[in-house]
């Protein structure tokens, strides 16, 4: 859910006084009901509320929690980790040259509105993407189908695509032609926005041509999938209510009943844990995990699948010489950064991937702490005593930044150490910070980060270093075409030895200087059981129990 966009991480959430009120009142209602409710109601808090109910239209991490417990797609992850596995499809082949896949579907799964689940949907889901009106083919919508495939039937890119065509060769069986072989693509097929939904329900009830397809019929009040819990209710600024799938073709889930709300304060969300007001709650700040567990709550750390790095602007003049960008890589001691501003669990990073993303290379340059050598490339460069702008954001927790103020004060510590002058500018971060990095040249060192979406090495690298940016201010041909090159080599095996190449270049060439992968955590009620998490936040919750 990864993350350098505004379209991709949109904070809000209920007024905190607002949501207090409103989680007393939800959890002793649902408390009261248990009794009678066979397994009870499980209660979770993101956040901020979901933008839709339609993942094809969603990039942000609150709307794909909510649609994970509703909808599946051809691919899901093994539990605990970001690698590909089996979910509607059972097995699939490709072909050697990674233009066709066929998939064979489960044959037992039917949609929410009793329709069948079967090629001829699959093939309406794709084909649905791939003609989706010119008005919604921006990053505000289609974000992800835009990006990973590349092209529309029309509109500007229509003719650019990827994506070429889907047959049903059998009642059971869909094969995916592309024009371009795409190694990260059944990976990709586990992000929700790709996942299946009802082509009956979507004809009857969805218009992708709306002014606004956020507030249609379909993606607010009849969102329709093969998961393990039905849409029932969405009291907006309040919580969304979903209700278990009696007839899901998988693990029936353990709770009758599911109210995702939002509390858009972290610390707020873990007093909402500590007081039993939710059963969960996620992005829990590092400062509130020790007072959660010696009051009796559990703790979960996600295995790291994120990163968070200090970029350097490179329009700015004193951030393009590499020398300072050197210097700047000598001064930081990343062991006391995580131990200051990030969750235990925290790994060190040593290149722009966690190292369970193939093409992680343990042979890269890196840049130990020292400051004597930190000063010496200053001195090199001329820029000793220079002062230099610092962006971060306030008014917000990511899963790789959960505190982006104490993790600036550390870093404005330690550059100040070594003779630096730095000039604090903070942004609240959505729009204000989000545009600054993202969208212009005015700023020099700044934090940001990403959380992987899928398991694919283009997911991180390509989406930080393939082309040209405002973010990160700088032109190399040379890497942009080799991340170009690998993203279209057939298979994983193919593109390993490229990618670990890549990554070597970029700790070479510097652009920023990746921190730290950290570990997000959740915390539970005692009573709650049976939670799996994933690295990659794909959590159906129908393991889930509440005691």
């Amino acid at each position: 859910m990864g993350i350098t966009s505004k379209r991709r991480l949109r904070v809000g959430g209920v007024g905190l006084a607002a949501a207090a009120l409103l989680l007393s009142a939800c959890a002793e209602s649902d408390r009261s009901d248990e009794s009678d409710n066979g397994g009870g109601t499980f209660v979770f808090a993101g956040a901020a509320e979901p933008e839709l109910l339609d993942p094809a239209f969603a990039s942000d991490g609150e709307t794909f929690r909510v649609a994970r417990q509703m909808f599946e797609g051809l691919v899901g992850t093994e539990p605990g980790t970001p690698n590909p596995a089996p979910l509607l499809a059972t097995e699939w082949d490709n072909s050697e040259d990674g233009l066709e896949y066929t998939f064979t579907l489960r044959d037992d799964v039917k949609f929410h509105d009793g329709t069948e689940f079967n090629a001829a949907a699959v093939c309406a889901n794709f084909e649905r993407w791939y003609n989706l009106p010119e008005s919604v083919q921006s990053d505000d919508f289609a974000y992800y189908y835009g990006k990973l495939f590349r092209g529309f039937a029309n509109g500007p890119t229509k003719g650019e695509g990827i994506y070429e065509a889907c047959e049903a060769t059998g009642d059971y069986e869909a094969k995916i032609v592309l024009n371009e072989p795409f190694a990260g693509f059944i990976a990709a097929l586990s992000l929700p926005a790709l996942a299946m939904q009802s082509p009956d329900a979507l004809e009857k009830y969805q218009d992708d041509a709306a002014a606004n397809v956020n507030t249609t019929e379909y993606s607010t009040a009849h969102p329709t999938g093969t998961g393990p819990f039905v849409f029932d209710s969405w009291d907006r600024g309040n919580r969304v209510t979903l209700k278990r799938n009696d007839d899901y073709w998988g693990d029936m889930a353990k709770v009758d009943t599911v109210n995702v709300v939002a509390i858009a304060d972290p610390a707020a969300r873990a007093t909402a844990v500590e007081n039993g007001d939710v059963d969960g709650a996620d992005l829990i700040g590092p400062a509130d995990l020790k007072p959660l567990e010696d009051a009796g709550m559990q703790v979960m750390a996600r295995d790291p699948f994120t990163v968070l790095y200090l970029g350097m602007n490179q329009k700015n003049k004193l951030l393009s010489d590499i020398k300072v960008r050197q210097a700047i890589a000598y001064a930081i001691d990343k062991d006391a950064v995580a131990k200051a501003s990030l969750p235990e669990g925290s790994e060190i990073a040593t290149q722009f991937m966690p190292q369970s993303v193939v093409g992680w290379n343990d042979s890269v340059t890196e840049y130990e702490y020292d400051p004597a050598k930190a000063k010496q490339l200053l001195e090199d460069a001329g820029a000793a005593g220079a002062t230099i702008e610092f962006n971060y954001p306030t008014d917000v927790s990511r899963p790789y930044m959960p505190a982006p103020a104490d993790t600036f004060n550390v870093l404005r510590s330690q550059l100040e150490a070594v003779g630096l002058k730095i000039k604090p500018v903070a942004d609240v971060w959505s729009p204000d910070y989000l545009d600054k990095i993202n969208g212009t040249s005015d700023h020099g060192l700044h934090l940001l980060g990403w959380t992987g979406d899928y398991n694919d090495s283009d997911n991180f690298v390509g989406v930080f270093f393939g082309t040209e940016t405002p973010e990160w201010g700088f032109k190399n041909k040379e890497l942009f075409d080799k991340l170009t090159k690998a993203r279209g080599m057939a298979t994983v095996e193919e593109q390993t030895p490229l990618y670990e190449e890549i990554n070597a270049d970029v700790m070479e060439f510097l652009p920023g200087i990746p921190l730290a992968h950290p570990a997000p955590s959740l915390a539970f009620g005692p009573e709650v059981e049976g939670y799996q998490q994933s690295p990659v936040n794909d959590e159906p919750w129908n393991t889930v129990s509440v005691g």
